[in-house]
């Protein structure tokens, strides 16, 4: 503690020495503060400073934004793969950035964390259609600038809500296109009214039987934002949320399965009791609502000081709904999930038989609260920015269990629960930040973060164990930087971030207490001339106890963790966009990395071995895309999107069997803008074609091992095998917009 205070006392010092700084050639991004700023300073970097990060507009994201989730809007960006369970883009989706999973991805809305604190991953099926809410994002990659809640392990994810409109008016949209996929949204704002209030909304409402069988989705969606501004207070309420109900579809399949029916899912099936299939459960679903309130309020405190205040409550509530099949648990699965004794149900006797096993129906429900506030001051001029602030948040989370029918019923009582359960968990955070602008061609950049975790869990998981924690984490983050201008096009910078993050429950789960840590080097080469943008960063990240996704998966489809050890990712990412001239223009990005495990020891044929070095998983070493567009004076746009995935393991320990071929995919966007619309003030249709070339790819999937000492006994044997999730061939979406 006395290392953190001595540390922002030297911020402080540095702070009120900069003041008296001879000053130099004025930076356009200190001179004018304004309230808008004020809300999204402390956790979004600037384009000067020396922190890998790519931008996107709400302009940027509305040609695409035709009812897949929000991974998928961000698909050109340098360094990121989605996935989708559904294969389609709705429904559960992933987003991986240089090689880290959304787990370690650190989201947040309004700079709240959106990430679950339990779990720490970040489920966009709760909030679909998002992104017609959403004003600005920034994708901050490697540690980036101190953000709240966990800390980013290979980026983090930044996005404002919030659209400026200037006149009041109400736009619908509707998009229709395969799988059945339906998109309506209806938006209104009321403008600026007297005395500064404003008032916006939405409403979202998204269906889809997806690509992969029964893998249907059924969404909705509410956004809702009062506001009040003067020239000196900026205050925003906002309540938005949504409710997914989806079929599930995370089981995967293997390569048979792949090869002659790349749509099949198991989830649900059903045998009688001699094994012959009888068909699917209908209500194989997953359900769950979340509600978000907002308050963000900023104020000019005059003499270069502002501040802001923000506070939250999430409220989440569902549950996973399944069909636990007796013969197909015991024959295929070789599990006891459809044992009575698992849910603390007697045996039931029936003519003299006594049953100890039973098809049934089980539910398991989560139910938790997320309470959050933080705030800041900053004090701006011409040479300095100087942001300090704290945080704290309070989770609590119950989990429990219910069998909601059983052909056998046994002695079981309505609503009874055979598994229930807590985890409470308490953060408070830190943080200083110093931008100082030393001359016109220099400028020093330090961020400062102290978070302090308390976890608390009591209660029974749901495999009938009792899982108690009682784990505290204290975490010291130093980011330092520079960058240099050395020209009015060209600059070029440094930085170094260490960051630390805690494990996650299913972490605990698993015996793992052990947090994590990373020191991240990034050196970067910027240049924004007349008609080119270009970025290109080459990046060392170092991991101790690296948490890496082993390839295995739950029951529940969530991936399975494991410390790795050293190990550490490093890479070259390019990114750039050139206006060719009025009509054509060409984005393009290129990520290259190597991300390996330095000494990785695993048991294979139950002998321990230590493989060396071995590739990360889920890390693919190449990932790039490019973009051209052709825009025409009369209203039409076309795009071409193309994206190269490379080839990556799905394990650590390089198995052949564990790896996941490289693919490419290409789509087609066009669009066309009425420039005398026949109705309404504008109206704009879209034609949206994903996979054009229908390739034939997987974008994701799970490798696992077990051991065999049945078939020969006396000899452990390693059995391995692998899952996976295929995306859709060709495909296509067509939507009308149209602003009153």
């Amino acid at each position: 503690m006395k290392y953190l205070l001595s540390c922002f006392m030297a911020l402080s010092f540095g702070f009120v020495k900069a003041q008296v700084w001879p000053q130099s050639s004025p930076v356009d991004s200190a001179q004018v503060q304004t309230l808008d700023a004020v809300i999204l300073n402390a956790s979004r970097a600037k384009a000067e400073d020396p922190i890998t990060q790519s931008n996107l507009s709400a302009e940027d994201l509305a040609p695409i934004n035709m009812g897949q989730d929000f991974p998928y809007l961000l698909r050109a960006l340098p360094g990121v793969v989605t996935t989708s369970d559904a294969g389609a883009g709705v429904g559960y989706t992933g987003l991986r950035v240089r090689g880290s999973d959304a787990t370690r991805v650190n989201v947040s809305i309004n700079g709240i964390p959106y990430n679950d604190a339990e779990s720490q991953g970040v489920y966009w099926v709760n909030l679909p259609d998002l992104a017609s809410s959403v004003d600005r994002v920034q994708l901050q990659r490697g540690v980036g600038s101190s953000t709240y809640g966990p800390g980013s392990f290979g980026a983090s994810l930044n996005l404002w809500t919030g659209q400026t409109v200037q006149e009041a008016g109400v736009s619908m949209s509707s998009a229709f296109g395969s799988f059945n996929t339906q998109k309506h949204t209806l938006k209104f704002s009321t403008g600026p009214l007297t005395d500064g209030f404003s008032l916006t909304g939405r409403l979202s409402k998204i269906n889809s039987d997806g690509y992969i069988d029964r893998a249907s989705s059924d969404l909705a969606a509410y956004y809702l934002e009062a506001g009040y501004q003067d020239q000196k207070t900026k205050l925003k309420v906002l309540a938005f949320g949504g409710q997914e109900e989806t079929y599930q579809s995370w089981y995967g399949i293997d390569q048979a399965t792949l090869a002659t029916d790349r749509t099949y899912n198991p989830a649900g099936i059903q045998f009688d009791e001699s094994g012959n299939f009888e068909g699917f459960y209908d209500s194989q679903i997953d359900r769950y609502n979340q509600d978000h309130i907002q308050l963000l309020w900023s104020q000019d405190l005059a003499n270069h000081w502002t501040s802001q205040i923000s506070m939250n409550y999430t409220h989440g509530r569902g549950y996973y709904q399944e069909y636990v099949d007796q013969w197909y648990s015991e024959n295929v699965l070789f599990s006891d999930d459809a044992n009575l004794a698992l849910y603390g149900l007697s045996p039931v006797v029936l003519e003299g038989q006594v049953i100890n096993s039973s098809d049934l129906v089980r539910r398991r429900w989560l139910n938790n609260n997320f309470y959050a506030t933080n705030g800041h001051v900053t004090y701006a001029d011409k040479t300095i920015e100087w942001t300090s602030g704290a945080f704290y948040s309070y989770y609590g989370g119950d989990h429990f269990g219910e069998v909601v029918w059983a052909r056998y019923a046994s002695d079981s009582e309505p609503g009874q629960r055979y598994y229930s359960g807590n985890g409470d968990k308490n953060e408070g955070s830190l943080f200083s930040k110093l931008n100082w602008q030393l001359s016109q061609k220099w400028q020093i950049y330090a961020d400062l973060q102290q978070r302090w975790i308390s976890y608390r869990t009591s209660g029974i998981i749901s495999d009938g164990s009792a899982l108690n924690v009682r784990q505290q984490y204290d975490f010291f983050n130093p980011k330092f930087g520079a960058t240099y201008r050395l020209n009015q096009v060209d600059s070029f910078y440094a930085s170094f971030g260490r960051s630390h993050r805690e494990p996650r429950r299913s972490d605990f789960e698993q015996g793992v207490f052990t947090p994590e840590r990373l020191d991240d080097i990034e050196l970067g080469w910027r240049r924004t001339d007349r008609n080119i943008n270009l970025s290109a960063t080459a990046y060392y990240m170092n991991y101790k106890n690296q948490l890496v996704l082993t390839g295995a998966i739950d029951d529940v489809g969530a991936p399975i963790r494991g410390t790795s050890g050293d190990s550490y990712r490093m890479g070259l990412e390019v990114e750039a966009l050139w206006q060719i001239d009025h009509r054509w223009s060409w984005q393009v990005s290129l990520a290259l990395s190597e991300n390996k495990n330095r000494d990785y020891v695993t048991e294979f044929d139950g002998v321990l071995q230590n493989l060396g070095q071995t590739d990360i998983s889920f890390a693919p070493g190449v990932i790039g895309s490019s973009v051209w567009s052709y825009q025409t004076e009369s209203g039409w746009r076309l795009a071409w999107f193309a994206k190269h995935v490379g080839a990556q393991y799905m394990g650590n320990t390089e198995r052949d069997a564990s790896r996941l071929a490289a693919y490419m995919v290409n789509d087609l966007q066009v669009s066309y803008d009425w420039q005398k619309p026949w109705l309404g003030k504008t109206m704009s249709l879209k034609l949206l074609l994903n996979n054009i070339l229908s390739a034939d790819y997987v974008s994701n999937g799970y490798y696992y091992t077990f051991d065999d000492d049945y078939s020969n006994p006396g000899v452990v044997q390693t059995i391995e095998g692998a899952g996976y999730y295929p995306q859709a061939l060709a495909n296509g979406l067509i939507g009308l917009t149209i602003e009153f």
